[in-house]
């Protein structure tokens, strides 16, 4: 599946305005019959891990995303949009998704919130950072692949907790009975991810590079956030293959600019990660997208995982 032509290429900038107009709910309690909790369905993990830390006790989460599954290429059983059909609230990323985008736009479900109108978006290529813009200027002959925009919005605490106040919001208007454990655990889980932007400032602030390899395109928004560059193999899509002048590009550049590492992720085969660092003298280790937890997964949830990405970045980057 190539994701790049399904990823739509509209940035959107308010994200408090587009937040409220990108969805549509109930004006009265939607608490369902399980045992009254508000059934929520999660496309993947990061929307599952929002809906759990802001409804608490007060929601039944269902992910459509089984663990270990990748989700750019999820498909929509007749079982699942069953689910849809009865839930109260479906969250999702429109663009990183196309049969749930489908799926959900199919259903009756009366609150649809589409995360990625809560924050702003980005078109972001296989070179993302300061390094890119450098480039973009000069002729080094990078290949730069100009895709749609980039839905790893959840890699950016900030962008993260944009969308966590949205969800929140959505989840009061649903149900407003919770309201007040709503805005609670919303603004409770807001502060957890702006200390783990602090950390992520204070971590990556004084190292010997600034420039990771992955072998897909999805810590753009990172990059930019905390000042460093993403060269990445592939672009948008994990499953793409690289051509071979991005290679041979990406093996001059290792070497210009004192990367040590190439990154590969859990969800994704690293045999073109190995490949890369075999032919450049380079190591290897994992830097998690967080598309979904498994026993793979160095922690058992989003801040502990990005807290072992934090700690993966400082090493191949040499911090101070």
């Amino acid at each position: 599946m190539n994701v790049r032509r399904l990823i739509p290429t509209a940035a959107l900038a308010s994200a408090t305005v587009l937040g409220l107009t990108a969805l549509t709910a109930c004006s009265t309690s939607a608490a369902s019959d399980n045992d009254g909790k508000l059934d929520v369905v999660a496309s993947f993990y990061p929307m599952q891990y929002l809906a759990e830390q802001i409804g608490g006790s007060h929601v039944s989460v269902t992910n459509l995303t089984e663990p270990g599954q990748e989700p750019h290429d999820l498909d929509v059983s007749a079982q699942q949009r069953g689910q849809l059909e009865e839930s109260d609230v479906a969250l999702y990323l429109k663009g990183l998704q196309p049969a749930v985008d489908d799926a959900i736009d199919q259903s009756g479900i009366k609150t649809k919130v589409d995360a990625a109108s809560l924050t702003s978006t980005e078109k972001h290529g296989n070179e993302v950072g300061g390094h890119a813009d450098e480039h973009d200027h000069d002729d080094h002959g990078h290949d730069h692949s100009h895709e749609g925009a980039d839905p790893h919005i959840w890699l950016d605490p900030v962008k993260y907790a944009e969308v966590a106040e949205g969800v929140g919001k959505a989840l009061e208007k649903a149900d407003p009975d919770n309201a007040a454990t709503y805005e609670k655990n919303t603004a409770k889980l807001v502060k957890k991810l702006g200390g783990l932007d602090k950390s992520f400032e204070d971590g990556l602030k004084n190292t010997k590079s600034k420039v990771f390899i992955t072998t897909h395109a999805a810590f753009g928004y990172l990059a930019e956030r905390y000042g460093l560059t993403e060269e990445a193999i592939s672009g948008l899509d994990p499953e793409a293959e690289p051509s071979a002048k991005r290679v041979k590009d990406l093996q001059k550049m290792a070497k210009a600019d004192g990367v040590t590492t190439v990154f590969y992720e859990t969800l994704v085969s690293d045999k073109t990660a190995q490949t890369l660092a075999k032919d450049t003298g380079l190591k290897t280790d994992v830097l998690d997208p967080i598309e979904g937890i498994t026993d793979k997964s160095k922690g058992d949830d989003y801040i502990q995982v990005m807290e072992s990405n934090l700690k993966a970045l400082q090493k191949a980057l040499g911090a101070k």
